[in-house]
Parts: C-alpha cells; sequence; structure tokens
C-alpha cells in the first residue's frame, strides 16, 4: 500500500511522516508549503507541493503515486482565526476534504484516515470526553472538523470506504528538536516566544469555572499523535470489510494553563509571572478525554508526560532560535 498524506510537511503531519515511514509504510507527502517544511520531509519519501483545494494536484499523485490509502491532515486550526474568519475556514477544511474524498474514490482508495480534533465537543460538562459525549462545537474550527466527520461518513456508507476519524487533544513537544512546531499559536511555543522576546507568558481568562480559573486540557506529545496513526493504518490496512472508528487521543489527564506555564518557567528556567489577558472568543473551560476505546480498538496508549513534552519543545526551539 502507498499512502498519501495531505499536510505531510507541518508540525503534526511531519512526525506521521516520520513513524509511517519508520515503520515500513510507504508514504507520499502532498502539501502546499505555507505552514510546512520539505526539509523536514525524511529523505526518500516524495513530497508534491500543491493543494487539496485543487483537484488536479490530488488526482495526479492519487495516480502517480498508487496511491491506496489517504491520511489527510492538511487544515487550517486556529480557534481565534477561524471565529474572525469562518469563510476562510469552511472552504479551507471543508471544500478541501470534499476534493480529498472525491479524488479517493476516483481513484479507487478505500481508505481514510482524518485528523478531527477536540474542538467537536465543544464545552462538555463532564470530566472525561467519551467518543459518545454530545458533539456541540462552540467555534467554526470545530464545526469544520465536525462536519468533516459526517461527510466522511457519508462516503464510507455510499462507496464502501473504510475510515478513522481521529481526535487530536492539545499537541505539544517533539519527537526530534529539527521536527518541532514552526508556530507560535500553541501554548506551549506561544510561552517561548513571549519568554525569548523578554515578556511575560498569558493567560487568556482566569475566571473559568476551573479549580484555578484557567482552562484546563488533555496535552498529547505529538510523538504519542504520530504514534496513533501508525496503529490506526495497521488497523485500516488489516481489515478485510469496512470499519468505520471515530476515536480520541489523549491522555486522560487534564492540565490547566496555569500549570503548564508553571513547568514551562521551571524547563526553561524563566520563573516570570504570567500575565492574565481577557478570555479568547471560542475557549471552552475544560476539555480532557477518554482514552479507553483507542486502547480497546488500536492497543494504542500515550507514553509521554507534560515534562517530556514541554523539554522537547524546549530543545525544539532553542534549536530554532
Amino acid at each position: 500500500m502507498t499512502w498519501l498524506i495531505t499536510g505531510g510537511a507541518g508540525y503534526i503531519g511531519r512526525h506521521v511522516v516520520h513513524q509511517l515511514a519508520e515503520a515500513g509504510e510507504r508514504v507520499v507527502v502532498l502539501d502546499d508549503l505555507s505552514s510546512g517544511s520539505a526539509d523536514r520531509i525524511p529523505a526518500g519519501v516524495p513530497l508534491v507541493q500543491g493543494s487539496t483545494l485543487d483537484r488536479a494536484d490530488l488526482d495526479a499523485v492519487i495516480k502517480g503515486h498508487g496511491v491506496t490509502g489517504v491520511l489527510h491532515i492538511a487544515a487550517k486550526k486556529q480557534v481565534a482565526e477561524s471565529v474572525a474568519e469562518p469563510l476562510l475556514y469552511y472552504r479551507e477544511n471543508l471544500t478541501g476534504l470534499q476534493n480529498v474524498l472525491e479524488a479517493a474514490v476516483a481513484g479507487g482508495v478505500r481508505k481514510v484516515l482524518y485528523s478531527s480534533s477536540a474542538a467537536v465537543y465543544g464545552t462538555p460538562d463532564v470530566d472525561l470526553v467519551t467518543e459518545s459525549t454530545p458533539c456541540a462545537p462552540i467555534n467554526p474550527y470545530g464545526e469544520t472538523k465536525l462536519v468533516g466527520e459526517w461527510l466522511i461518513q457519508a462516503a464510507a456508507k455510499a462507496y464502501g470506504l473504510s475510515t478513522v476519524a481521529l481526535r487530536y487533544f492539545n499537541v505539544a513537544g517533539a519527537a526530534a528538536p529539527e521536527l518541532g512546531d514552526d508556530g507560535v499559536s500553541n501554548l506551549v511555543p506561544m510561552a517561548f516566544q513571549r519568554l525569548t522576546d523578554g515578556q511575560a507568558p498569558l493567560i487568556f481568562g482566569d475566571d473559568y469555572a476551573t479549580p484555578d480559573g484557567t482552562c484546563v486540557r488533555d496535552y498529547i506529545h505529538v510523538a504519542d499523535i504520530a504514534s496513533a496513526h501508525v496503529a490506526a493504518v495497521r488497523r485500516l490496512n488489516a481489515a478485510a470489510e469496512p470499519i468505520s472508528l471515530t476515536l480520541n487521543i489523549g491522555r486522560g489527564e487534564g492540565v490547566s494553563v496555569a500549570e503548564m506555564l508553571a513547568v514551562i518557567a521551571r524547563i526553561s528556567g524563566n520563573p516570570v509571572a504570567p500575565q492574565v489577558a481577557p478570555r479568547r472568543p471560542g475557549d471552552p473551560a475544560r476539555v480532557v478525554a477518554s482514552a479507553e476505546l483507542i486502547h480497546r480498538e488500536l492497543g494504542w496508549k500515550a507514553e509521554h508526560d507534560i515534562d517530556s513534552m514541554v523539554s522537547s519543545a524546549w530543545a525544539a526551539w532553542q534549536l530554532r532560535h
């Protein structure tokens, strides 16, 4: 089999590409390089510069590389930006996915692995979010991910596809310093950026209904995200009949923003007190995963803790700066 990985040059994508290649899978990457880096792709893995918004690009790579499975990671992912620019997010995340599915069906591809998000749950009033927790997204980013799941499920029924949707929780860390996050929209690199600039890290709201007033999240190492994709690919490869799974990727442990910033201060050696800023639109108070179903279905379990996430991210940040 050959797996097409859209967005494979980005932060999460390149970790997935590296682990799949190391696991012996044949992969090809399609990326427009708007936020990815070509030099982070392993040697020997083909990279096609193109867009999921261009059906011709997708048809060409599926036909030209004998693609038999699609792993769709490419997407816009910033919550606040999605609130400000919903049309951009619906176009990039849903039109792009529709093109991917149309090209897959036309090219005879029957295995699809989809990068979804915990944002589909919105503000769940439960300690641990299971896959059966009602989905009620509160921002356009989460809406596009949920509608994307619906679209994949409909296509699976109509065309006999095998599908897995993986709902990421909050991703951090780096498997190697050169694979670190290039952006500064996530909490950990955002804090590093402000510390590097001599500024206090920001807490967006300290009046949430949580123990310390700051948002609580389930942080997951990007290497664990990648290993979950390897497990899902193997399950899809082995499926004799169509399967349809929707699975959380998390650790089942809530960490508040204030707690995470304390770890960042300790590991970076920058004990700067955080500054409280207004809440950001679209941020839920608490979202923490139950990871029981993915363990049952794929035999997968997260291996890295918070210190590992922050220390590996700090090493990557120091390499770049």
